[in-house]
């Protein structure tokens, strides 16, 4: 492509509203442009980028045996009635109404209409193993859409789906994938993790998810590098100390505690060890209220304890809601003498003589034992922190942050069962499709390169998926020799079946020089006034490295 009279253009100053580094070089390079909140154009570089990531992707999944569909975004709301997701999904999924009053939402994930297409095939066990896949929006009406292309409210999904007849077929459709998808973002030198997650609203046997590891990343993942453990924030598990039965256990008392609502002013005003407090959270759960306690320097797990309490919405209560279940200010809650279950973490039950909220405005109880309250379920419902050892073997664990680039679910018979994909098998009975189902984020792709490839100047794109192979800059515009070195270079390279961008703008050659470190090219050659000497200058954007070439050497 020739720059000169293309719809090409950057920006030199970073972006007000963009608070990723691959969001703001995106924009700035004139890849990506916000149309809304969580909404993206692409412009045509960024199209060629996004294209080759596809390309990768496509190419591996057919190696696999996966074959390529299209399923329409908009779709009638009963699909997610028949499989129960419809109450699942909640806000998040954009509903609307046609001209006759039909329901009808945007598809945030295609399960159901994989299902209806898997019916027209599979009929006998002779049917399987079959495996399909498509690359379409997908819409989620996000509550807080964020760094750029990462979290959106449409996004482009790969996602593909196995049909097998038993668990073992399920398990060997499942490793075909996963080895493809090393090999997706092995092309891309993505630096990557594997880890173990929550199957979420997808439900199902197992969930693994690709993390390309970046300082921007939303998920917290956990690594231990002596036995190999591997898995996100949302489900590793906390091994908490063992109880300490030397402490004599005392009688609790109550302690005025003016305008001291939190842990940090607790700790500041009486100087108490923050592993003697707790704080109680007032959590509402399938419209029941509960009050959930951990020790005051530690999180609440929400997929933890929604696990414990079996609930299908869990949600932090609001500070009315928590005024009218404890009496007291927010701040002030704790355990005693409530009218609402109260769930308590595992590391609290190996606690003595700690503090406790009174219920109370501005009064704590001190020396408080489990004896004191009443607790209806315990269980491992905090997020696991820097302090915390290997579940497993007890080493010190390793935090890094990652964005999830792809998924990989073994959804069993979830799907088949409530929508009826049955099949007969070789004793003519009727039974339930094994399913797997494997997502990519394409666009997630994208920000996850620019993330791990950037310098001062811009981005540095890995051969295989940079908008151009090369760029051909004159330095001149206006020079005849410059400009006819250029050409013939450029269609040159263009016949051996390179993609080279020409750029022979009239503009100076130091915004040329910019622009191409910009938006990431690896190779730039650059024609100047040394082609009197027959000479031009080779640069490598990854290093920086130039060098002087004859013309006939180049």
């Amino acid at each position: 492509m020739k720059l000169k009279n293309s719809y090409f253009f950057t920006k030199r100053e970073n972006v007000k509203d963009e608070e990723s580094v691959s969001a703001n070089l995106l924009v700035r390079a004139g890849m990506i442009k916000k149309v809304g909140s969580g909404i993206y154009s692409f412009l045509p570089l960024g199209l060629r980028v996004f294209r080759k990531i596809e390309k990768i992707v496509r190419e591996e999944m057919d190696n696999a045996g996966a074959q390529e569909l299209v399923m329409p975004s908009l779709l009638p709301e009963s699909y997610y009635i028949d499989s129960g997701r419809r109450e699942t999904f909640g806000e998040s999924m954009f509903s609307l109404k046609d001209r006759s009053m039909r329901d009808y939402v945007l598809g945030p994930t295609h399960e159901e209409l994989f299902v209806e297409a898997a019916k027209e095939v599979i009929k006998s066990y002779k049917d399987m193993p079959i495996n399909i896949y498509q690359m379409a929006n997908k819409y989620r009406d996000e509550p807080r859409s964020r760094y750029g292309l990462i979290r959106t409210r449409e996004f482009v999904m790969k996602d593909a789906y196995s049909f097998d007849k038993d668990m073992d077929g399920l398990d060997k459709s499942y490793d075909i994938m996963f080895d493809a998808y090393k090999k997706i973002f092995d092309r891309m030198n993505l630096d990557y993790r594997v880890v173990k997650a929550s199957s979420g609203v997808m439900g199902g046997l197992l969930s693994e998810e690709f993390q390309a590891i970046t300082d921007i990343g939303e998920d917290v993942v956990i690594f231990c590098d002596k036995c190999g453990l591997a898995t996100n924030e949302e489900i590793c598990e906390c091994k908490s100390e063992e109880a300490d039965n030397n402490e004599e256990k005392k009688s609790k008392e109550l302690l005025e505690t003016p305008n001291c609502g939190t842990i940090d002013e607790l700790v500041d005003k009486y100087n108490f060890d923050p592993k003697k407090l707790t704080k109680t959270l007032v959590y509402k759960a399938d419209d029941k209220f509960y009050a959930v306690m951990v020790r005051g320097d530690r999180e609440v797990n929400e997929y933890k304890l929604q696990k414990l309490l079996g609930s299908k919405s869990l949600s932090l209560g609001t500070q009315e809601e928590d005024e009218e279940v404890t009496g007291a200010k927010v701040g002030f809650a704790g355990p005693i003498d409530l009218d609402v279950d109260v769930i308590v973490d595992n590391e609290v039950l190996n606690m003595r003589n700690f503090l406790v909220g009174a219920n109370k405005d501005n009064y704590h109880y001190i020396n408080v034992n489990l004896e004191d309250f009443k607790y209806s379920k315990s269980g491992d419902i905090r997020n696991v922190s820097s302090d915390d050892v290997c579940p497993n073997c007890g080493s010190k664990l390793e935090f890094k942050r990652g964005i999830e680039v792809g998924n990989t679910f073994k959804l069993g018979t979830k799907y088949s069962e409530a929508m009826n994909l049955y099949f007969t098998d070789e004793d003519n009975k009727l039974k339930p499709v094994y399913m797997g189902c494997y997502g990519i984020g394409i666009a997630r792709i994208l920000s996850a390169i620019v993330e791990q490839n950037n310098d001062e100047n811009g981005i540095i794109f890995p051969d295989v998926v940079a908008p151009y192979d090369m760029a051909i800059v004159v330095v001149n515009s206006k020079d005849e020799e410059q400009n006819k070195v250029a050409e013939d270079l450029y269609n040159k390279y263009k016949s051996k079946g390179l993609e080279v961008l020409l750029d022979n703008r009239d503009v100076m050659a130091g915004v040329k020089f910019k622009d191409m470190d910009l938006i990431g090219i690896p190779k730039t050659i650059i024609v100047g006034k040394n082609i009197k000497d027959n000479k031009v200058e080779c640069k490598i954007r990854k290093t920086g490295e130039k060098s002087e070439v004859l013309l006939s050497e180049i």
